[in-house]
């Protein structure tokens, strides 16, 4: 049950806050918001977590020999317990959303309080460490119980495959800002005006979005757009 939270169903949930944000660029900004990503998220990683609870409810009083890796594997799995529950609960704190589509425009995430800022840092590095955590504990788990040669096997293809998903549609520039695929680039969102939160975010910008519908679209001679 650990191997399925963590090893699979969290990761896969990652994946889809990252990835999915605009899964239809050619639409995008005539479409905004779409929920493919926030409804997947939601349910991997509260799934995971629940499931990664019931599989500590099981190991609790049936330990065995202490040893160093044993040592080890507890204080990173219970490491990865806490960094759970913290990543649910923290989600219940990020504030409230707001914009132009919510009854009140004020809100948290459109305003980009320093709420909002904090909240997205910790969750974002919260869960790049766990990933990390991730693999110290799979990898020592395997050890202590002598698992069987197609275990880690399979574990090690599922987690090339992982690797090489998110190399590649990140390469792809699959990862957009959350603020601008929820709101549009207009720079009249006062989030915009912020350089996007975490590593290797991919903001299109509101210039780059109208010399795309020119070209898409082209113009008059007199310089008009096609509009």
């Amino acid at each position: 049950m650990m191997v399925l939270a963590w090893d699979v169903m969290l990761p896969l949930g990652i994946l889809a806050a990252r990835f999915l944000k605009i899964p239809r660029p050619k639409l995008w900004p005539g479409q905004l918001d779409s929920k493919l990503w926030w409804r997947s998220h939601i349910v991997l990683q509260c799934s995971g977590v629940i499931v990664m609870t019931a599989g500590v409810s099981m190991v609790l009083g049936h330990g065995y020999s202490e040893t160093l890796l044993v040592s080890l594997h507890r204080s990173t799995g219970w490491c990865l317990v806490f960094a759970g529950w913290l990543q649910i609960f923290g989600g219940l704190l990020r504030g409230t959303k707001g914009g132009p589509t919510a009854a009140r425009l004020r809100g948290d995430h459109y305003d980009m309080t320093r709420r909002r800022v904090i909240f997205e840092y910790v969750h974002k590095l919260v869960g790049w460490l766990t990933i990390t955590l991730v693999l110290v504990a799979t990898t020592i788990g395997l050890f202590i119980v002598d698992a069987p040669r197609w275990m880690w096997i399979t574990l090690a293809i599922w987690w090339i495959g992982l690797i090489a998903g998110f190399l590649g549609l990140q390469r792809a520039g699959c990862c957009f800002d959350t603020y601008e695929a929820i709101w549009g680039p207009n720079p009249v969102h006062p989030g915009n005006a912020r350089v996007p939160i975490g590593w290797g975010v991919r903001r299109i910008g509101h210039t780059a979005c109208i010399s795309s519908r020119e070209a898409h679209h082209g113009s008059h001679p007199t310089g008009m757009q096609d509009e």
